[in-house]
């Protein structure tokens, strides 16, 4: 079967990604600190934008910003539309650069700030503390590499320190199998164990423990005074420990219940991961993209604008294009425009639409985002009010009505945005949450709620006497919220509180 090439004409629709497009939807998922980032890096790489130095005016105001929010998935859709239809007389105008109205164009963007108006005044008392120090810390590796160097080892001993050092965990535990180390650094493995245990007594203390019964062993032992009584705990009660059985432990060492229970509040006290200083992440500090603030008894939305320069089209490049386009209309005539005239022209002419819808597009940003913040504010009022045990089930199709936006816009509006409230700083998607039904067949409850009420429960619980997960069940139902006990397990487990049995103290 003999095979040919044929050429045939095919007409069908696709989806097409515009670059602008791209560009919109990315600045929407962009938080506060991202997007002063963006802009930041927009100003170095397109010499048309400019930044606004002052406070603005309200000649600064962009009278070309539209009313709108902006939904990415309805921008596209239009795209679509827009390729289907034929050209029209001013879409072919707009394909010859040459006849471009630039005039007109640059008058709707005449002095216009890219951000939202610049924020009122907050109250300091309405401003989160910012209490972050750049510094550079050292690692617990650097830390201990440093205190190895200050022992007279061989070279071959110095491997094998550095070696355990480096087979530690985040917690400080040594994980590694001390019988190969050794045998890889020629060395007995006597001396191996001899190592270590200098290693262990490095700052800090139980480094390198291969469990917590060995850790805290060796805390105990630099006690001063040294207590047999604790030391005696670690070594043959670690079970009764952990489950808080001080009667037991009596029972078993022969002591009274008063000396066990001050040897229990000894070892409490010892640290039960000593590599936890050096890899505790540093504090990360939010900067909130909107302020919600309680005036009276409304509340007002404010965009955090803080930091993120606000753009305009250069002056100077206004007047070149102007300029242009009168020279351009002489040299037409006379047809004497040249190759590099084209060139710089068309760098100027791209330079300045992106200009100008990087500007339209933060403005767009800004107004969906207080536009989906007015949403939330409307349904969850009672949560600024009174807290999160207040909060109410919702989900990003509920906002998506309310605003007349896709679901998916929603959720690039609400990724990684923060929002300072009066009862605190919380993450966009902390306000949509799972339902769980109310046993009256009343409204339902946020899962967040729940969650807030079992922690609440268990900070005024008694300590001899702790609720077990059936126990805040049936508190629970009394407060008309039906939840199964497998459900209080989950959340308990995931607001690392312990089970009821590890919970107990007996004194």
């Amino acid at each position: 079967m003999a095979i040919k090439l044929s050429q045939s004409l095919k007409l069908g629709q696709n989806l097409v990604m515009t670059p602008q497009l791209q560009q919109a939807i990315k600045l929407l998922q962009l938080n506060h600190l991202e997007l002063a980032d963006m802009i930041t890096q927009e100003l170095t790489d397109n010499p048309i934008l400019e930044e606004i130095m002052d406070d603005g005016s309200p000649d600064n105001v962009d009278t070309a910003a539209s009313d709108e929010s902006f939904d990415p998935e309805v921008q596209q859709q239009n795209d679509e539309q827009a390729q289907l239809q034929p050209a029209t007389e001013d879409d072919k105008n707009l394909g010859e650069k040459d006849d471009v109205n630039w005039d007109a164009y640059l008058e709707d963007f005449n002095d216009g700030p890219s951000t939202a108006p610049s924020m009122k005044e907050i109250p300091d008392g309405d401003m989160p503390s910012y209490e972050n120090l750049l510094t550079k810390t050292t690692s617990l590796e650097e830390h201990l590499i440093w205190q190895l160097n200050m022992h007279n080892f061989t070279d071959q001993e110095m491997k094998f320190g550095q070696m355990v050092i480096s087979a530690l965990n985040d917690d400080g535990y040594f994980e590694g199998n001390l019988s190969e180390i050794a045998s890889a650094c020629g060395i007995e493995y006597e001396d191996a164990e001899e190592i270590l245990k200098m290693i262990q007594n490095f700052d800090p203390v139980g480094i390198g423990s291969r469990d917590l019964q060995e850790c805290l062993m060796i805390q105990a032992k630099l006690l001063n005074p040294r207590s047999v009584l604790v030391e005696s705990m670690i070594q043959s009660c670690m079970t009764e420990l952990e489950k808080h059985n001080l009667p037991a432990i009596a029972k078993m060492l022969d002591a009274p219940i008063e000396q066990v229970v001050e040897a229990q509040k000894i070892i409490h006290e010892l640290e039960p991961k000593p590599g936890k200083i050096f890899t505790e992440s540093d504090t990360q500090y939010i900067a909130p993209d909107i302020y919600v603030i309680k005036v009276g008894n409304d509340y007002v939305i404010q965009m955090n604008d803080d930091g993120i320069p606000r753009l305009r089209i250069s002056s100077y490049y206004k007047n070149i294009v102007k300029k242009e386009m009168a020279v351009n209309a002489a040299n037409k005539a006379e047809g004497s425009t040249t190759g590099a005239q084209n060139e710089a022209k068309e760098y100027v002419h791209e330079k300045l639409r992106a200009a100008m819808w990087l500007i339209k597009s933060i403005q767009n940003r800004q107004k969906t985002i207080h536009k989906v913040t007015e949403a939330i504010l409307s349904r969850q009022r009672e949560f600024f009010e009174k807290g999160a045990q207040f909060l109410k089930p919702m989900v990003l199709k509920d906002i998506a009505a309310d605003v007349g936006m896709h679901e998916s816009t929603i959720s690039r509006v609400t990724t990684n945005k923060y929002m300072h409230t009066p009862v605190g700083t919380f993450e966009l998607k902390y306000f949509f949450n799972s339902s769980i039904n109310s046993s009256d067949g009343g409204d339902s409850v946020a899962s967040s709620a729940v969650k807030e009420k079992i922690k609440q429960l268990v900070a005024k619980e008694d300590l001899k006497k702790p609720f077990s997960d059936q126990q805040i069940v049936e508190i629970l139902q009394r407060d008309n919220i039906d939840i199964a006990r497998r459900t209080v397990a989950k959340y308990r487990e995931m607001l690392n509180i312990l089970p009821s049995s590890k919970r107990k103290r007996s004194f």
